[in-house]
Parts: C-alpha cells; structure tokens; sequence
C-alpha cells in the first residue's frame, strides 16, 4: 500500500529522447517536474519519506546538459528529496573523453563523487568496489568540518 517511490525526469520518449534535447530552463522545468511528481506520488499514498528524486542523467539531456545537472546537483538536493543519480558509462562520459563503453570508470567515478559531494544520495552504479571507494571520500569531504 504505502511504497516508496522513485521519481525520474526523462524529456521524450526512449525512441526520441536524444533528438536534440531542448530546454528553456534546465534546472527549473527538471526541478519542477520532479516536484509536481513526487507530490502526486504523495497524494498517491507513498510516503513523503520514501519519495526519491532523480534528474535523469543522460535520458532526453545533451552532454552540456548532464555536466550541468551535476555542477548543480546542490541545487536539486535542496528540493527536500533524496537525489538519486545513475552516471555509470553514460555516453556523456564516452563523448567527453572520447572512450568506449567499457573505458568509462574513471569518469564515471568522478561523476558520481561530485554527485555525492553536491548532496546526491543514491547512485546507480556498475562497478559497485569502485564506486563504494569514490563515494567514500566524497562522503568525507563533504562532511569535513570547516
């Protein structure tokens, strides 16, 4: 009855996402979206508390637009949900570096630390060691003590 639910932005469809993507304002119609979302999930009975937020890293976004959601990500986590991200081998990492599929665990790993420093609290990740080991120290830096 009362399930978790979470809340990912996707411009389009699977088949058109990436026909040039888009935005007027990226942050705001993302924001947005995921907030009238999570409120209807909550009218639906999940509980707020288990109500995740999800940018869509890579669904219906340029590359510009990824690294911009990621630069930004405090500004997501500020929403009042918990943030979940999903950069793992993302072609966004592929095109920026230049690598194959298989090539993209450094960029990768930068990716979701700065999503993790930036206030991200889940991460979908394949390489799950390596990750654990990246979100650790992003962890500690972002709570360091000033």
């Amino acid at each position: 009855n009362k399930l978790p639910a979470i809340i990912m932005h996707c411009k389009g469809t699977p088949a058109d996402m990436q026909r040039d993507p888009h935005y007027y304002d990226l942050l705001g119609e993302i924001s947005g979206f995921l907030v009238r979302q999570a409120e209807l999930a909550a009218q639906a009975g999940s509980p707020r508390d288990g109500i995740v937020i999800d940018p869509g890293i890579g669904f219906g976004k340029t590359v510009e637009h990824n690294f911009e959601l990621l630069k930004r990500m405090p500004e997501l986590a500020a929403l009042g949900y918990p943030v979940a991200v999903g950069p793992s081998r993302k072609s966004f990492i592929g095109a920026a570096l230049g690598l194959d599929v298989g090539e993209r665990l450094e960029g990768t790993l930068a990716a979701a630390a700065v999503a993790v420093a930036g206030g991200a609290s889940l991460l979908r990740l394949h390489d799950v060691e390596a990750g654990r080991r990246a979100v650790d120290i992003a962890l500690r830096i972002r709570e360091a003590q000033a």
